[in-house]
């Protein structure tokens, strides 16, 4: 039994076009594209916050925060 479920999305013209030239290229269907480009998406959000994890503490050791800026900042 198939578990994938169909969703429908708005895409403005240029970005339809720009997509679908892009699925021709690569020899893909528009699904296949948009299931790439989610998980690559999802993939980097994970590795954007493991990166503010880790700059965060090291900042935090050195005194430093992004909560209010810093007065040298002005």
């Amino acid at each position: 039994m198939r578990t994938a479920k169909t969703v429908s999305i708005t895409l403005p013209p240029d970005l339809l076009v720009k997509a679908q030239k892009l699925a021709l290229r690569e020899h893909r269907t528009m699904s296949e594209l948009f299931r790439e480009a989610l998980r690559r998406y999802i993939a980097r959000d994970a590795e954007w916050d493991a990166l503010l994890k880790r700059t965060r503490a090291t900042g935090k050791a050195l005194g430093i925060t992004d909560e209010g800026g810093c007065g040298a900042c002005l």
